[in-house]
């Protein structure tokens, strides 16, 4: 397919929606940045305020509008509640890459199988709709949480970005960075991750 920027994507299942990050998705995300700003402890830049989420959705609408991001509003269809949010990011249609990420969800929805379920579909849409060759995925090197998620998918470690970005507190990190490519996808990670959603 020709993925169009412009285009509305909904991407969804019996758990949950994926629908474009819009500006007036602000209001459904606030409460997020009020009351869960610890969500965003691990990198820079994260929407751990209501000015902080006006300005990260701007830059993700932005980036969208440059052909490099696809940003996405995240609802569980179980709690019929908006869980998070999470993104397509350097987007190479050229080369056939992307990367997921930008994904942050309410501690109500940690721990349950919504994560799975839009990482899924994620997955799904590049490598059988888009035809990508490799999805990639960063990490803080020290968010092991996140890590485990990433690896519990099908991810595989690529290795270490050293002194690659900041925390939230400005401290250097590294980052760590996985990936899926499209014959594992077909070979066994979509299989196992269908079983477990």
């Amino acid at each position: 397919m020709n993925f169009n920027f412009k285009e509305i994507y909904i991407l969804e299942n019996d758990v949950v929606r994926l629908q474009p990050l819009q500006t007036s998705d602000y209001e459904k995300l606030v409460a997020f940045s009020i009351d869960e700003s610890e969500l965003w402890s691990f990198n820079a830049n994260g929407p751990d305020s209501p000015e902080n989420l006006k300005k990260y959705i701007e830059k993700a609408l932005s980036q969208k509008d440059k052909l490099v991001e696809y940003p996405f509003l995240v609802f569980d269809k179980i709690s019929n509640k908006i869980a998070g949010s999470t993104r397509f990011y350097n987007i190479n249609l050229e080369a056939k890459h992307l990367e997921i990420g930008f994904t942050w969800y309410g501690k109500e929805f940690q721990g349950t199988k919504l994560n799975k379920n839009c990482k899924y579909l994620l997955l799904e849409f590049a490598f059988e709709k888009m035809n990508l060759e490799r999805v990639g995925f960063r990490a803080n090197n020290l968010n092991k949480r996140s890590i485990n998620a990433m690896k519990s998918i099908g991810c595989i470690e690529e290795g270490v970005l050293r002194n690659f970005s900041t925390n939230a507190k400005g401290d250097r990190i590294d980052a760590i960075v996985l990936s899926i490519l499209k014959n594992e996808w077909f070979d066994s990670v979509k299989q196992n991750l269908k079983n477990r959603i």
